[in-house]
């Protein structure tokens, strides 16, 4: 009868330790399945102040895709991600107005692209200061100019801290609000 004991003992600390071992590779396939979505197929991130209003708010949390870029080339009116280059960890949200190889200038308030005013509804108010748009500003074959939809409260392409984005600077689109509850949904790129 010991020896039935024994055995019974011996099973079931094999059966713990089964057990254990289990749970330790679910933990760590969810880890790297964690790592690998956040790495290379989006994030979250946080708007934190009032330059895309009436689109985004102070506040919103979203989740940004990084994969659709990897595909097909960022398109006009897109809301982007980049970081901010003078400081770490800060993330900048702005909408796609210029592509590779336009020419944009900001006159009188208004977009101009290739010498044609840009057909926008989206911006709150005409722009006051045109800053480095002042003046045609050619893009290279991977270079983007972005703006806030509340263009006199942005600091976007035509503030020189910001400037002109390489394709290599997006991180990837805004794609869902997730919070808050009472505007969660999907982002139009209009």
């Amino acid at each position: 009868m010991d020896k039935n004991k024994k055995r019974e003992e011996e099973a079931q600390e094999k059966g713990v330790i089964r057990e254990l071992l289990g749970w330790g590779v679910y933990i760590a396939f969810i880890v790297v399945a964690s790592f690998l979505v956040l790495t290379y197929v989006g994030q979250r991130t946080k708007v934190d102040g009032r330059s895309m209003e009436t689109t985004l708010y102070d506040g919103d949390n979203l989740w940004v895709d990084k994969l659709s870029f990897r595909f097909r080339d960022p398109e006009r009116y897109e809301i982007i991600v980049f970081p901010y280059k003078y400081k770490e960890n800060t993330y900048y949200i702005k909408r796609i107005i210029g592509l590779p190889g336009e020419t944009v200038q900001v006159e009188d308030g208004y977009v101009y692209i290739d010498g044609v005013k840009l057909d926008e509804h989206y911006g709150n108010e005409l722009m006051d200061n045109p800053g480095i748009a002042a003046t045609p500003i050619t893009l290279g074959d991977d270079e983007y100019f972005v703006l806030g939809d509340n263009r006199n409260h942005s600091s976007d392409s035509r503030d020189e801290s910001v400037g002109v984005l390489k394709r290599e600077d997006l991180v990837g689109r805004a794609w869902v609000r997730i919070w808050p509850l009472d505007r969660i949904g999907v982002i139009r790129h209009e």
